[in-house]
């Protein structure tokens, strides 16, 4: 059994620090990315091609990925895979497809008409990280709210390998959901690309996308400049809610396929059952001496929180505390218990429904807030690639109606010229009125 410390019902004075995920301190990270984004600000295609060859070891390449290298990936990919992401990419479609926000319009009194008008941004910009474990699934998710919102333009930028070569799943997935261009480029200096735009990468929106500390902080910079970015990023997290009735083999798969994302990666096992937690630790155990990744889940377990609450009240009101990116309630009467969530990134109910199922395939969205963001932010949809516009249109009879009351706050603010616009056109009204007399 994993040794870990289970606390019983710690008091609320403790769910603050419970709730604190362990903090990377990047502050040196600033200078470095600030730096590597200036050199993109300022030299464009140069410093691009300059900074894939001294950070990741890509020889100097075309940044774009041809047409030729889009039909190579294709053909070579094999045919499972491309049906695996054919059954996801239909799913995920359909989930999209029905969360398109609809256009209101409303009189609010006699005469005065307010609707609100739901548009695509026209260019978004994906990051797609590379390396050992090309996210193409993390393409899927990205691009097909995109599609479905009507961006004009989706540019995708990706790191090469050392070769320049980008891998073939990623351009697969790319083409399937109709990305216009996708870009060799890697790390800060993507995010700075399509942050001010160079010859060859066009400046976006909208960044979307996950990335290491060093995207991490290039997005938070980019922000700062008025860049649009989808959402706090931070490392991946769990929280696996088990009873008496869960199968502590299927809890401690799930807690596992979290852990095995990285080191950092935030797994938390809740209970009202103590003998079950540590039935579930057994397991943990004995199926991580499995893994081809044992070392960095057990890294990510040495974070590990395992809590016991005897009142379910106080277990609800914790895990909503927490707020965690995804919230698996393997108990029970779960969709009894889902009814009291008011904080969480994705929720996974029952005994048959894994995270790894809604990370890949199931239709819902697998970028989600973290590190308690849940409490405000919601995962990503159709409308974070959307922008609305609000219109307003008033006759005579609207002007007249709410005039009086525009001046008397416009007053109360001291704007007289605020005061003054609804004045002149009441003046006006008066004066025909006094004409046709």
């Amino acid at each position: 059994m994993i040794q870990m410390n289970i606390m019983l019902n710690p008091n609320r004075g403790l769910w603050p620090e419970l709730c604190q995920r362990p903090v990377m301190d990047n502050a040196a990270l600033t200078p470095l990315v600030a730096d590597i984004m200036n050199q993109v600000k300022l030299f464009g295609d140069k410093a691009l091609l300059e900074l894939n060859e001294t950070i990741d070891g890509v020889k100097r390449c075309a940044l774009r990925v041809s047409d030729e290298e889009w039909e190579i990936a294709a053909d070579g990919l094999n045919s499972s895979l491309k049906a695996a992401m054919q059954t996801a990419f239909g799913n995920i479609l359909a989930f999209h497809r029905a969360q398109v926000p609809a256009n209101i319009e409303v009189q609010t009194m006699p005469g005065i008409r307010c609707s609100r008008q739901w548009l695509p941004l026209q260019r978004v910009g994906l990051y797609i990280p590379g390396g050992s474990a090309p996210l193409c699934s993390t393409v899927l998710m990205l691009a097909i709210p995109a599609l479905v919102a009507g961006c004009s333009e989706v540019v995708l930028c990706t790191p090469p390998n050392q070769s320049g070569n980008i891998n073939p799943a990623i351009l697969y997935a790319a083409r399937l959901c109709g990305v216009t261009a996708v870009y060799k480029c890697g790390g800060a200096q993507a995010i700075a690309a399509m942050t001010y735009g160079t010859d060859s990468i066009p400046r976006v929106d909208k960044i979307f996308g996950p990335g290491n500390q060093y995207v991490t902080k290039a997005k938070q910079l980019a922000a700062l400049e008025g860049m649009a970015i989808d959402m706090p990023a931070g490392p991946s997290e769990v929280m696996v809610v088990v009873d008496k009735t869960s199968n502590a083999s299927f809890a401690a798969a799930d807690l596992l396929s979290q852990a095995e994302h990285g080191a950092d990666s935030q797994v938390v096992l809740l209970s009202n059952n103590v003998e079950k937690i540590n039935e579930v630790l057994t397991e943990v155990g004995e199926q991580l001496q499995r893994l081809p990744r044992k070392a960095i889940a057990l890294a990510a377990l040495t974070n590990c929180r395992c809590i016991v609450f005897d009142e379910e009240e106080i277990l609800v009101d914790f895990m909503n505390a927490y707020a965690p990116e995804h919230l698996i309630l393997a108990i029970e009467n779960p969709e009894l218990r889902s009814a009291q969530v008011r904080n969480a990134g994705s929720v996974f109910l029952g005994p048959y429904t894994p995270e790894a199922a809604g990370d890949y395939a199931t239709g819902t969205n697998h970028t989600l807030p973290t590190n308690g963001a849940a409490r405000a932010w919601s995962g990503l949809g159709v409308e974070s690639f959307m922008k609305s516009i609000t219109f307003q249109s008033l006759t005579q009879q609207g002007l007249e109606s709410i005039g009086n009351a525009v001046m008397e706050l416009a007053k109360a603010e001291q704007l007289q010229a605020h005061s003054n616009a609804i004045a002149i056109r009441l003046a006006t009204f008066q004066k025909n009125n006094d004409a046709k007399i």
